[in-house]
């Protein structure tokens, strides 16, 4: 049967199986991507102080330090510690996460009511 042209369901499914692969090889970046949320520093505060986020992912967080002097995020229970220069941005990754609550706080500082503090919750 040397030298037949395919018929055309052949040809149909040639181009449905590259059209899945194509799909697939697309995909694959995106979904090693890890969410971002972004947390700014104002007034010695983080807004927001609570965040919720899906357990067992990876997730990029973007701290936005809108202060004027240097900043911090520092978290004991997701073991992270991060200087954020005055007016600028820094980015922490954290995760994947059990589900559950992780306290994040800012500098130590005179600022009334203590340092900033945060919730990072877990779902």
């Amino acid at each position: 049967m040397q030298g037949m042209k395919p018929g055309p369901f052949a040809t149909l499914r040639r181009c449905a199986c590259g059209a899945l692969a194509l799909q697939f090889l697309v995909a694959l970046p995106a979904r090693g991507t890890p969410v971002e949320y972004t947390i700014a520093i104002k007034d010695h505060r983080f807004v927001p102080d609570l965040i919720s986020i899906p357990a067992g992912q990876k997730v990029r967080l973007l701290i936005d330090n809108q202060s004027d002097s240097a900043q911090e995020f520092d978290s004991h229970a997701l073991n992270r510690e991060k200087h954020v220069p005055a007016r600028s941005q820094a980015i922490v990754y954290i995760g994947p996460l059990d589900p559950g609550r992780y306290i994040f706080q800012g500098e130590e500082s005179d600022a009334p009511g203590g340092p900033a503090l945060g919730i990072i919750e877990a779902r």
